[in-house]
């Protein structure tokens, strides 16, 4: 397995309670609020990228929110192939 590092926007900005949940479902990823927008931030272990990204949503979606984009760092797109 490979680290995978990329970051989730979402959709609403979750509060204590709800970051909380969000914790108990993930340990490999930091929930902040940057330039008033909410995102985690992931170093993810998976086979792919593909496959790290979609279990990241799974797990957000699984605690009642949504992501409206991905972000990473071009470089990480190279070196996932």
């Amino acid at each position: 397995m490979k680290q995978h590092e990329f970051t989730l926007v979402l959709t609403d900005d979750p509060d204590d309670e709800q970051a909380d949940r969000m914790y108990g479902t993930f340990d490999d990823g930091t929930i902040a609020t940057v330039a008033g927008v909410p995102q985690i931030h992931f170093h993810r272990d998976a086979t792919s990228l593909e496959e790290a990204i979609r279990s990241a949503i799974g797990d957000v979606r699984s605690v009642g929110f949504d992501v409206a984009r991905v972000e990473m760092d071009p470089s990480a797109v190279a070196q996932a192939s």
